[in-house]
């Protein structure tokens, strides 16, 4: 089976998801000290919920056959209510270093599972590129300034990497039966309800919290869930979830432009040049081979006699 190429629109959608995921990390830092972080996640899961159920009315969009529902529910409490509760809770007890180059074993368990899940050819390139990346994101990581450092909690943030990689993964065959939008939007009903029992008090902590703070849930609702996974999950529709996945590692050091940008923290020679290595190594893994076969192909095709 080849692999799907990347066109100019996909890496838009990339790009989109990317850049609206990593501002999440400083909108959830800014929301937990006024919320709990189930009730971080529910509220984060319920805004975005509610857009889509805005979007489906106004443009109905086919919804996955009833013989799909359980395995999109699935999805959808393993994908977002795990992985939002697993890494909310995480961070707040371990370094956020840590965390980032936790996340960023989501491409290779990806790579693994679409592997053997979806029978996506993996070519020694690709598995070399992901490598390289790995070792820029850990780069740019370190030179953060940030301590580093593992401890039992961590554990959890390995929980949503698994849990990320099955959500990537598992809505790829859905995507081929349903629209893009319909299957998204059922996960996240789904995520939605599986994480409401953590937010029992989360009425009283709304009216207890600053307008601040709950500007940052809101932005976590629309920018980073609603927008960033319709663009992430088109994406996936249109390519391997293994190809694109690997675009993930350019989350830490969007994070850091981000950080740079907005709160004037000027990265160090050591995060410029982890920042290269990261996207050499993800070019590496998305380079296209040569058109040799194609070539040696269109020789044979020609007919013997003709010369």
């Amino acid at each position: 089976m080849e692999t799907p190429r990347l066109d100019g629109r996909t890496l838009v959608l990339i790009g989109v998801a990317l850049v609206t995921w990593s501002s999440a990390y400083a909108a959830i830092a800014y929301a937990l000290p006024a919320f709990t972080p189930g009730e971080v996640a529910f509220a984060r899961l319920a805004i975005g919920s509610l857009c889509f159920a805005l979007w489906l009315l106004a443009k109905r969009p086919a919804l996955p056959a009833r013989r799909d529902w359980l395995q999109v529910a699935l999805l959808g409490v393993t994908g977002l209510t795990v992985y939002h509760m697993a890494l909310n809770y995480a961070e707040t007890r371990i370094a956020s270093g840590t965390a980032a180059i936790l996340i960023s074993l989501v491409p290779a368990a990806t790579a693994a599972l679409s592997a053997v899940w979806l029978r996506e050819r993996l070519p020694l390139r690709t598995l070399a590129g992901l490598g390289v990346a790995l070792v820029g994101v850990v780069m740019v990581v370190l030179a953060s300034g940030k301590q580093v450092k593992f401890e039992p909690m961590a554990a959890l943030v390995l929980v949503s990497v698994v849990a990320s990689a099955i959500y990537f993964v598992g809505q790829k065959p859905l995507f081929a039966r349903s629209s893009v939008f319909g299957v998204t939007a059922l996960t996240f009903f789904a995520g939605t309800l599986g994480a409401l029992p953590f937010a029992v008090h989360l009425p009283q902590a709304l009216a207890a919290a600053p307008w601040p703070r709950i500007g940052a849930l809101l932005w976590l609702g629309l920018a980073p869930t609603f927008v960033g996974y319709i663009a992430w999950n088109i994406a996936i529709h249109r390519s391997s979830a293994s190809q694109v996945s690997s675009f993930i590692y350019f989350s830490p050091p969007i994070a850091v432009l981000i950080g740079w940008v907005w709160l004037g923290e000027r990265p160090g020679l050591l995060t410029l040049v982890g920042g290269a290595v990261t996207v050499g190594g993800v070019v590496l893994a998305n380079a296209r081979r040569r058109a040799a076969p194609a070539r040696a192909a269109a020789m044979e095709a020609k007919p013997c006699g003709h010369g």
